[in-house]
């Protein structure tokens, strides 16, 4: 099995406002879209609607939404009521937000790869903490920072579990 997970966050670790991502990077949407595509995208009930409605099911992907509600409606998406029903169906993913799914999968997970923006912003939602375990393998650009066309400046790290299967999820592409 394998399970990565995927977010972007700011300095201070925030990954969420008001429903949206406190930013515009392009560049991490293209990353994400090619990190991910091929592959299957775990994701919460309210990520899935906080998709624009022209990206919902996300394209070229599997699209799974984790939910307590029997009766949600996830057009082009399978709908799973619990992690050990993912796991029984799929064998690899990028579980992609919010902050309970991750949590709900950290256990699980060998990857994560996080984009940092170079800013602090207030927000409501925290990325998930990684903690002892985990090691950086991988940091694009080594040093500093990437700058995007917004004017942005971000980098792109890549963790692994120790210890782990340190394969990245079916669909995977190298980090930029």
């Amino acid at each position: 099995m394998s399970v990565g997970l995927v977010w972007a966050q700011s300095r201070n670790a925030v990954i969420g406002r008001d429903g949206v991502l406190p930013w515009h990077l392009p560049e991490d949407l293209d990353h994400f879209a090619r990190l991910t595509r091929g592959g299957v995208v775990v994701m919460g009930r309210r990520t899935w609607e906080s998709l624009p409605a022209r990206y919902r099911p996300l394209p070229g992907r599997t699209n799974v939404v984790l939910t307590t509600r029997a009766d949600l409606d996830a057009p082009g998406a399978t709908v799973a009521h619990s992690v050990a029903e993912v796991t029984a169906e799929f064998s690899h993913y990028w579980v992609i937000g919010g902050a309970a799914v991750y949590a709900a999968f950290a256990g699980i997970a060998s990857t994560a790869v996080v984009t940092t923006v170079d800013l602090d912003v207030e927000g409501d939602v925290q990325a998930p903490v990684l903690g002892p375990g985990w090691s950086a393998a991988q940091r694009c650009p080594g040093t500093g920072w990437s700058e995007s066309v917004t004017g942005l400046r971000y980098a792109v790290s890549t963790f692994r579990r120790t210890g782990a299967d340190a394969s990245p999820p079916a669909g995977a592409r190298a980090t930029p």
